[in-house]
């Protein structure tokens, strides 16, 4: 049996835990693989981009208007980031990320998206902790809130994110939009009904959408789930 290559592209020690960004050769499918460890949990892979995608194509399809202002929660591989810009519609990204490493995988162009990323005029990738940045008082609104940075409303990366999933942090969440816009989230989960109550408290006719797509390591259908709700004026 072939035995996958794996390069370590980064390290870094941060106050989450050891933070790995590694490349493998995945023999069954012939293709590099792009992998993210915090600790012993991993966060992305290359190979499972369907959902994070989606997250902007969902997202942004319940927007309207032009020139949006749209903010990115969760960097990552850059996967829902770059679908974001190939909306003619964006006029501005901001991509907050708590990690400095992960900007900075970018910014060296270790990723497979980060020249598309970091080339468009349009992005701006910003050091700070997006849930800080929900709890603080809003200054100018955002057109779309997209988020993926935990597993899932139950599981959280850090204790301090809890707070945002309950209907006080869904409402400050809502304060940072301008009427009539979206916030979408992604998770790991399948739907939640006791988060989609919450959501409905504070968005008009939120939607859970099964995104399911094929896993090529187990032969089988995995699925993800995306969160959207809009701001009714």
């Amino acid at each position: 049996m072939a035995i996958s290559r794996f390069e370590e592209l980064d390290f870094q020690e941060t106050p989450m835990g050891e933070l790995n960004l590694r490349r493998r050769r995945e023999p069954t499918l012939g293709v590099d693989v792009y992998e993210v460890k915090l600790g012993e949990e991993y966060l992305m892979s290359s190979l499972f981009t369907v959902a994070e995608i989606a997250l902007s194509d969902l997202g942004l399809a319940a927007a309207s208007g032009d020139n949006l202002r749209v903010v990115n929660g969760g960097l990552g591989l850059g996967y829902t980031a770059v679908a974001a810009l190939a909306d003619s519609r964006v006029g501005s990204l901001e991509v907050i990320d708590a990690l400095p490493a992960v900007i900075d995988w970018h910014n060296r162009g270790l990723l497979p998206v980060s020249a598309e990323l970091t080339g468009d005029s349009r992005t701006t990738l910003t050091h700070a902790d997006f849930f800080a940045v929900m709890r603080a008082e809003p200054t100018e609104p955002y057109d779309v809130i997209l988020l993926d940075v935990d597993h899932s409303p139950r599981h959280q990366l850090d204790p301090s994110h809890a707070d945002l999933y309950t209907v006080d942090g869904l409402r400050r969440v809502r304060a940072h939009l301008s009427d009539g816009g979206v916030f979408a989230l992604w998770s790991d989960d399948p739907s939640d009904d006791e988060f989609m109550e919450r959501l409905g408290q504070v968005f008009e006719n939120p939607i859970a959408h099964a995104v399911d797509f094929d896993n090529a390591l187990t032969g089988g259908v995995s699925s993800n789930t995306v969160y959207v709700g809009t701001k009714r004026a």
